[in-house]
């Protein structure tokens, strides 16, 4: 009888928080905030643990029109877009929705971007975004993404 409330207590302290966890899943909306304050530091190399490499991946972006690897849009954003800003500050809205079946999972949300140019005119504007995610060895990636920005 002892052995079996030690194997009870065992079992509920530290085996039962873990599968809990992991049934319920990640926290998305943490994930994006992380990703999206990676972002924020115009440093490509910051978010780019968070996406998967695949040579045939798309992105999509608010310009230029479509990324075919996470290597072309690393590539452009430090060569031809974080050049033109001294700061960039993008904050998710409270709307971001994530819908998860199995090793996949799509996220969708409104943001706010916040942004000063080297000349130091002002950039702000409210936008859309989509992430595709995919549950890799343990670790979800953005497979795909769609950002954009309404012409209005």
């Amino acid at each position: 009888m002892k052995r079996f409330v030690i194997a009870a207590f065992l079992l509920t302290t530290f085996c039962l928080p873990v599968l809990a966890h992991k049934k319920s899943g990640p926290d998305f909306n943490h994930l994006i905030k992380e990703y999206y304050a990676a972002w924020s530091t115009l440093n490509p190399d910051n978010p780019a643990p968070a996406y998967a490499k695949d040579t045939d991946l798309v992105f999509f972006d608010v310009d230029p029109l479509k990324y075919t690897s996470w290597q072309q849009y690393h590539d452009n954003f430090k060569n031809n877009v974080a050049p033109g800003f001294t700061s960039l500050t993008i904050t998710p809205n409270n709307d971001i929705k994530t819908t998860r079946s199995g090793s996949l999972a799509f996220s969708t949300l409104t943001f706010h971007l916040s942004a000063k140019t080297k000349d130091g005119s002002p950039l702000e504007f409210e936008g859309r975004h989509t992430i595709v995610w995919q549950l890799r060895a343990g670790k979800w990636l953005i497979i795909h993404e769609h950002v954009s920005k309404p012409l209005s």
